[in-house]
């Protein structure tokens, strides 16, 4: 379990990387950075994002989730501010990352569901 709960921050580390190649105003200074940043992104997503998805749920519904890319693209912004070497120049920025990430995500699932545990 443990393991598991350190390959998943690992691979978000790497994926919070592969963002920074591909979109444009995602700055991350290195891998180090790259797990602290996602250690706040994970922690501004458990306390303020799920209180915002809650509160936009409705909205959420109406717009087919695509309040939640923009709940998950001020969270990443937000940690952007917050965590050191990790930089998100703009709320663009932020929105395509979070785009990114997400389609990284589900890739990383897809591979994980593949293999027998």
């Amino acid at each position: 379990m443990l393991l598991r709960l350190l390959l998943k921050w690992v691979l978000d580390g790497f994926a919070l990387l592969v963002v920074t190649w591909i979109v444009p105003g995602f700055e991350v200074a290195n891998f180090g950075s790259a797990l602290i940043a996602v250690l706040v992104i994970g922690f501004l997503n458990v306390t303020l994002g799920l209180l915002l998805k809650i509160l936009f749920l409705p909205l959420g519904i109406l717009t087919l989730g695509l309040v939640f890319l923009i709940i998950n693209a001020l969270m990443i912004k937000m940690a952007g501010a917050v965590a050191p070497g990790f930089r998100v120049t703009s709320f663009w920025s932020a929105l395509v990352g979070a785009f990114v990430l997400a389609v990284i995500h589900v890739g990383f699932d897809v591979l994980a569901h593949s293999y027998p545990k």
